[in-house]
Order: C-alpha cells, then structure tokens, then sequence
C-alpha cells in the first residue's frame, strides 16, 4: 500500500502524548524555517569573489581557505561588501513586514495553516534562489524578501499554538522547543559547508528545499489549532490541558488592545529585552561564518561547522534552563515574576560580558570560538525570559505580542550586518570587529538592566476582554 508508511507512523505517534508531538512539531518547524534562513550566511562566501583580510596580524587571504577552488563550487558574482550587507539583510526586510500583523493573523485563522503554508512557500522560494542569483543582485534581495516575509508569520503562530497546547507547568519545555531553530543553524551550516564543496552551492539551496517540504507535509498530518481541533488526542490529555489552562484563554477572537499595550511598562521592557537578545542571535546569524573565515582563517566547511557550535550549545542550554525554570514554577521556589528577571542574569547579561571578554582575551581563533559559544549558549536561557514573557503577560494575545516584539527585534536583522560592513567594508581584522563586539555586548546587557526594573511575569489586567467586546465577538462566531 502506497500510504502504508504514512499510515504506520501516525499510528505510532497517537500511542505518545499528543501535546508531546506537537512540541516535537514545534521544533522542526523552527529548525527548518531557520535552515531555509540561515543557508545563505555560509553560501554567500562560495557566490562571490575573494577578499584580503589579516588573521591577527598575519596576512591571509581567502585563497588559504580554499578561494582557488571557488570556482568549481559555481558561478561567482561581483557583489560587493555592501552589496552582500543587503542580500543578507534582505531576509530580515521581509520578516519585519509580516510579524506585526503575524500574531493577530494567527488569532483570527488559526496557526497550523499560517505555520503550513509558511514552510511550504519558503521550500519553492528556496528552490528557486540560484535562478535568482543568475538574475542578478536584485533579484536575489527579492528572493530573500519574500522568504522572510513568510517567514514573519512562524513565530507569532507558533507562540499561538503554544498558549493553547502548552499547561502552564510544561511552558518552559515548549518555548524550548522554539530552539528548533538554533538547532537548524548547528545543522545547516556544517551541511552547506559540506553541500558547496562537494556538489556546489546551488545543491546548498536545493537539499534544504527538499527537506522543508517534507517537514510541510508532516506539519498538517501531526499538528491542530487546539486540543479540541486535534481529530486524534486522548479525551484525558484534552481535559488535562484544558483544565490546567483554565480561563486565561478565551475562545472568541478578540481584538488586541492597543493603547494598554502601548503604554504598559511589563510590555515595553519585554519589547527592548527580546531586541537584545535578537540583536546578539541575529549578528552571529549573519556575520559568525564571515568573521570566522575571514579574520580566523577558517575554510568553509570548518567556519561552517565552527560557527555553528554556539548554537547547539545554545539549544542544549535552552532545554536545560527551560527544565530548571519548570521545575522552580512547579515547586514554587520563586514566583513567575522572579524567574523572569533572575534568569536575565543567564539569557543577556553573561553573553554581553563575554563579548567584552573576546576583546580583551580572543587573540587565539579556538579562543574566540570557544568564547563566543560560552556566550551564545548562556543566551539558552531566554526561553526562560524574553520567548515565554508574552505568554505571562495575556495569554489571549500571546501571538499578537510576541509579533510586535520581534517586528521591533528583527530590524536588528538588517541593521547588524550594516553595521558589520560599516566597519570591515575596507578590512576584516580583529581591531575592526572589536568595535561591533563591544556594540552587541551594550545591547545585551542594557535591555536586562530595564526588564529587571520594570517587567513583570503576572497575567496583565489588559487580558481580559471588555464584556461588549466578548458579547461582539460570540456574535461574529454564531
């Protein structure tokens, strides 16, 4: 039987708790939107012409690090510093677009068809990114627009998924899973590295497409809006998560409120600390495998391999904090309010001082790769902050929220690798980017110092909806 695989496997999944699938779901949905994100940061190298750099004084060229082989690896374009700045950048521009209007598009159609559809588009777009590259420069931005526009829409679904499957003692463990996608930057990396130099870096676009459409596939097979929508779960675990839940969730589709948010100190300390910890993600993201190669030394496939290790040691950390902070919640160690703040200690203030340390201290390349890992992988403890805080705040918004703040995080996408060409445009050694160092360490430390003045882990009054506006709304649904 054609299907009987299929068949097998769903089979197989109902005899494990339903919300567990859903998680595991979480993180590969994660994993593969970053796959399709990231790819670019190490394919670039092989898609563009050589440059001169000095590796701590001593002069190298990309030539030490396989640029005479460059050639075999595919076409190479005349994109220069800043050019790349923007191909790279480009991603972030589209993603910016769509996670604003994300969280409410998830509230009102539901996030398994909005997460579906992302992963499915962004496989042909990927697909279709050497044929972009052929086209030229700005062909390849538009390309990359596109993708992070449906990109925008993944995490504020998932946030919405997660305020519905997700008992408040078992939070933690699901806003870990969201580490899918640092998981997918410690996969793809090492595996484009490989991909470009043994069969080009047009297979390093095509492979991660494959993948993501078969991840597409399993998605609508494994996933529902809600344990109510689930055609599969055990009537035990849907009153389980439902009663845990209890009335923080409204099952009307109701309008975010605007103005409380706007003027609401928990919310706008969120805002800054999840922009910092955005910031140090998103540089590392799109400059970690440039620095590596070309300020290090690194070749492709090590700089690949290498400047992925700080985001499995941030994946591990990630579930090891998010363990730690569901353990204290469940014991009642310290309240929700004092385990956001306390574990801002964790998720942005050690990765900023470990910035300041690879100023002073990273003179050996294992050095600063082990240092910039260190850094990173405290930052695991933001499962534990900034990505479960919008859930604390109003649950019945937890996808609208959580959109606005990576709207606002996500510019730190462009504009970080602006910033990185603005000061290695001309040459790429360790004095050039100890100043964008010390620029991402700031931006760390001093976003945690407003969340512990002003933030909150208590359920805002804002939450709850307006009598006439539930009353609208139960109309809207009859």
């Amino acid at each position: 039987m054609v299907y009987s695989p299929v068949v097998r496997l769903i089979k197989a999944s109902d005899r494990i708790p339903t919300r567990f699938n859903v998680a595991v779901m979480l993180f590969l949905a994660c994993l593969i939107s970053y796959m399709l994100r990231v790819n670019m940061s190490v394919n670039i190298l092989a898609m563009v012409p050589p440059i001169q750099s000095k590796a701590h004084g001593n002069s190298v060229s990309l030539s030490r690090s396989f640029s005479s082989l460059l050639p075999q690896y595919g076409p190479r374009y005349n994109w220069s510093s800043h050019d790349q700045s923007i191909i790279l950048g480009a991603y972030f521009y589209g993603y910016l677009v769509s996670s604003l209007p994300a969280g409410v598009c998830a509230e009102r159609f539901g996030g398994r068809n909005m997460v579906g559809l992302s992963l499915a588009f962004s496989a042909l777009l990927t697909a279709l990114t050497p044929l972009a590259a052929d086209s030229g420069m700005w062909a390849t931005v538009a390309n990359r627009v596109v993708l992070g526009i449906l990109g925008g829409f993944l995490y504020p679904a998932l946030h919405n998924l997660i305020s519905k499957w997700a008992p408040p003692d078992e939070k933690g463990k699901f806003v870990s899973a969201l580490m899918g996608g640092t998981f997918g930057t410690v996969v793809t990396w090492p595996l484009v590295g490989v991909l470009i130099e043994t069969l080009g870096w047009s297979f390093a676009f095509y492979i991660p497409a494959a993948i993501a459409a078969i991840a597409a596939a399993l998605w609508y097979l494994m996933v529902a809006d809600s344990p109510a929508a689930h055609p599969r779960i055990r009537a035990d675990e849907q009153e389980y998560i439902e009663k845990s839940l209890g009335d923080t969730i409204s099952k009307s589709k109701l309008l975010p409120p605007v103005l409380s948010l706007a003027t609401s100190l928990p919310f706008l300390s969120l805002l800054v600390l999840h922009f910092g910890n955005l910031w140090g993600l998103y540089f590392l993201i799109t400059a970690a495998p440039k620095f590596m190669n070309e300020v290090l030394g690194f070749n492709l496939a090590k700089a690949g391999f290498l400047a992925a290790m700080p985001y499995l040691a941030r994946s591990l950390a990630a579930f090891f904090f998010g363990t730690i902070g569901d353990h204290m919640r469940k014991k009642s160690i310290l309240g929700v309010t004092a385990i956001r703040k306390s574990f801002c200690m964790f998720s942005h203030i050690i990765p900023g001082l470990f910035l300041v340390g690879l100023i002073y201290i990273g003179f050996d390349a294992y050095v600063c790769v082990a240092i910039i890992t260190l850094s990173l992988g405290f930052n695991g403890a933001s499962t534990m902050t900034n990505l479960q805080n919008s859930q604390d705040l109003a649950p019945n918004f937890a996808g609208t929220l959580y959109g606005i703040i990576n709207f606002v995080g996500t510019s730190s996408g462009f504009i970080s690798p602006i910033l990185v060409a603005h000061f290695t445009g001309e040459r790429s050694t360790m004095d050039e980017w100890s100043a964008v160092f010390l620029i991402g360490a700031a931006v760390y430390i001093v976003p945690a110092i407003a969340f512990v003045l002003f933030g909150s882990g208590e359920v805002q009054k804002w939450n709850e909806p307006a009598p006439k506006q539930v009353a609208d709304a139960e109309r809207e649904r009859t």
